[in-house]
Order: C-alpha cells, then sequence, then structure tokens
C-alpha cells in the first residue's frame, strides 16, 4: 500500500527543537520530491520545506528558514524534518507529502498543488 507516515511530533516549550520523520511505503523517498506542509486550526495549510528531486536542493518557507533541516535516509527510506527555536506559531499538524508523476525543480518543491500523496499527519504543540 502506497502510504506515508509521520511521526515524532509532541509538546515542546518555546526555544526547544524535535525532529520529526516521514516514512514512505512502496515509494521510494530518495527519488521523489518530498515536502514538509503545516496546517494550523483555522489556517490555510503552508509549506515548511522540501527536497526537490530535480535539482536535489533544500529549500524552506520564510517562517521557519535559519531554524529548520530537511534530510533524508535512503537505506531508513525516511525524510526528517529537524525544527529548533520553536515558537508558539509553530504549533500545527505537520503533514509530509509526495508525488510520482514528475520531477519538480527548485522552489517549486514548496507547492501543495504539486503533491498527491499526503501522511496523515502528526501534532506539534508549542507551549509552555
Amino acid at each position: 500500500q502506497v502510504q506515508l507516515v509521520e511521526s515524532g511530533g509532541g509538546l515542546v516549550q518555546p526555544g526547544g527543537s524535535l525532529r520529526l520523520s516521514c516514512v514512505g511505503s512502496e515509494l521510494n523517498l530518495g527519488y521523489l520530491s518530498v515536502a514538509w506542509f503545516r496546517q494550523a486550526p483555522g489556517k490555510e495549510r503552508e509549506a515548511v520545506s522540501c527536497i526537490s528531486d530535480g535539482d536535489g536542493f533544500a529549500h524552506y518557507s520564510d517562517s521557519v528558514v535559519g531554524r529548520s533541516t530537511i534530510s533524508r535516509d535512503t537505506a531508513q527510506n525516511t525524510v526528517f524534518l529537524d525544527l529548533e527555536a520553536l515558537k508558539p506559531e509553530d504549533t500545527a499538524v505537520y503533514y509530509c507529502a509526495t508525488q510520482r508523476s514528475t520531477s519538480i525543480y527548485g522552489s517549486l518543491c514548496l507547492e501543495k498543488e504539486r503533491y498527491s500523496i499526503w501522511g496523515q499527519g502528526t501534532q506539534v504543540t508549542v507551549s509552555s
């Protein structure tokens, strides 16, 4: 069954850090564009970070640049999102996404409309 499964969310204090994981089933995440998005209550889903299969580079939204790192472990078929210096406004459900239709180049991998395969999400709550 083709699916993505996220984990690693939880409750963290402001200034803390988390590592989120996205594991693929029947998907080779080492060769696909993979992105992380988040959605806070009452807000639209927004991009956080992505790895483009077209150019191999990582891209970040302005809201997390300098505070986050996306990486992948091909042996584990997993994409990670490390978040640091967390703020209450980082509170959201975090989703990973991918697609197999075409290569995505550059920061276009931050566009959620390009993805057709989504995980169920993991909740991140930043609060003291």
